[in-house]
């Protein structure tokens, strides 16, 4: 954008800016013996953050102790979920046919649109589990869209 003023003013904000820091909560991932994770989203005070739903982050966690990620087939529909992995292994079979592991620094992309099924396990051969997982509420238009899986591998 361009100007002519030769001293322009700051546009008037409505409020100002800010940082509002939300304390995560333990919830039982797959069920009351389940690994935990710390969830920041959805909040009591906020349901939402733009189209972000979910936010999950879970581990460092001692598989020996907790017993690792172990979630059963389960159903979504449209939205889509980051998985993103620090340490350890994840294997993730869903409805697609899709069969994938995904390794430190990799990210998992699946979008359920109309639906789509899916467990994560970690594997036997992890000792520490470690990422997070983001979910994003797609917009009415797309909710319905085809689904669809990629992984992406850095470098």
């Amino acid at each position: 954008m361009s100007t002519t003023e030769t001293e322009p003013h700051p546009a008037a904000q409505p409020q100002e800016p800010r940082v509002e820091v939300l304390p995560p909560r333990d919830v039982p991932l797959g069920g009351p013996r389940a690994m935990t994770v710390r969830r920041t989203l959805p909040h009591r005070s906020r349901p939402l953050i733009g189209a972000w739903c979910f936010v999950d982050h879970y581990g460092p966690d001692d598989v020996a102790v907790t017993g690792g990620m172990d979630v059963a087939p389960h159903p979504h529909i449209g939205l889509q979920t980051v998985s993103w992995l620090f340490t350890g292994e994840i294997e993730h079979r869903d409805s697609l046919g899709v069969h994938a592991f995904v390794r430190p620094g990799e990210l998992n992309l699946m979008t359920s649109g109309h639906g789509i099924c899916h467990s994560e396990v970690s594997t036997p051969e992890t000792t520490v589990l470690h990422g997070v997982q983001l979910w994003v509420a797609l917009p009415d238009a797309h909710r319905h869209t085809a689904r669809d899986f990629h992984h992406h591998v850095p470098g």
